[in-house]
């Protein structure tokens, strides 16, 4: 048994708790300072505020001001937050990791890097601090209720040690949570990380067919057709990131679970119901939304590599409209003309 402490206790970080103490593990769960009220209420209650589930008996919790009690004696630590508070992890919680203690993220998302470059969160991470720490991730399509719930769910640890990855699943594999692993870190997080922006994208049909029939009704025919040329572009942005093109397996099942529900499917909706941007935005004042962030990043890189000739703009109609809807002050019409190909045999 292991002693597993998490750092931000947002509903992903504490839901892949549940699987870790089934498997008899000791969890300590830290809040970071916008996580105050769960812990007090976690205290009080057993539940845990915002995933309204009763979380497993026998965690401990502990305010950010108490991080350094709850990294003592570790022998694993999960990075908890979300990608807004990658710059706070890296400024705050990095430097009180111990080098011999291996980081677990669970935190979705890429950088921009030199001439359309995009780079994983884990190797963030490793260029911030001269420390030898394991940096390692999870992606995979998994909705943090849902693991809350136990129900089956298949995800791939990534990192740089195969037999360091092994020992992180045994913690965690039970008979509805299930582990693959992979040393493609970036392929990996890529993958995972680009199914916000097309997520959006997919969500943006729903808001269309509310519209057009007058009343909440979807039609599948249009979600499909963009979830197609999703699949097909996070192909294309795959190679650029030089991840292994098997790992659309993760972006794709990502992208399925994420359209059916959450913050990324809502402001999909108001947007392919034709609000602009910035009144969507305030609609959904105080909802995190890290699509926007994925989906500008990711547009910015392939519009960087379209001027330097290393790209087509032909390759990424779907995300150079996303980009206009949130950057450009545009409302929405899906460019399903430019989904059409020509194959020849």
């Amino acid at each position: 048994m292991a002693i597993i402490t998490v750092v931000g206790a947002g509903m992903m970080g504490s839901a892949i708790t549940i699987p870790a103490a089934d498997n008899g593990n000791t969890i300590r769960i830290v809040g970071t300072p916008l996580d105050r009220e769960i812990i007090e209420h976690a205290r009080a209650t057993g539940e845990h505020l915002t995933l309204k589930r009763k979380m497993p008996d026998g965690i401990t919790y502990y305010q950010f001001e108490e991080m350094k009690e709850a990294m003592e004696g570790a022998d694993l630590l999960i990075g908890g937050v979300s990608s807004f508070g990658l710059d706070w992890f890296i400024e705050n919680v990095i430097p009180e990791i111990p080098e011999e203690l291996p980081v677990l993220s669970i935190t979705k998302g890429m950088v921009n890097a030199p001439h359309g470059g995009l780079i994983s969160y884990p190797e963030v991470y490793k260029a911030a601090t001269e420390k030898t720490i394991s940096f390692n991730a999870v992606g995979g399509p998994c909705t943090s209720y849902e693991l809350a719930d136990k129900d089956p769910t298949e995800v791939t640890f990534c990192g740089e040690n195969m037999e360091q990855l092994r020992w992180i699943r045994s913690l965690f594999e039970t008979d509805y949570y299930h582990v693959s692993l992979s040393t493609d870190v970036r392929g990996v997080e890529c993958a995972v990380a680009m199914k916000n922006a097309y997520a959006l994208g997919v969500a943006l049909a729903i808001g269309m067919s509310y519209k057009r029939e007058g009343r909440e009704f979807e039609h599948y025919n249009s979600q499909a057709a963009i979830f197609g040329q999703a699949v097909k572009e996070m192909i294309r942005l795959l190679d650029y990131c030089e991840g292994d093109p098997s790992n659309i397996t993760l972006g794709a099942g990502d992208l399925y679970v994420t359209v059916y529900g959450g913050r990324t499917r809502k402001i999909g909706i108001l947007l392919g119901q034709g609000m602009p941007f910035e009144k969507a935005m305030e609609t959904l004042k105080g909802v995190t939304l890290e699509s926007i962030v994925i989906a500008s990043r990711t547009a910015k890189a392939i519009k960087e590599r379209i001027a330097e000739g290393t790209a087509k703009k032909e390759e990424f109609p779907l995300l150079l409209h996303i980009d206009e809807l949130i950057n450009g002050g545009k409302t929405v019409n899906v460019p399903f003309k430019k989904f059409e190909t020509e194959f020849v045999k």
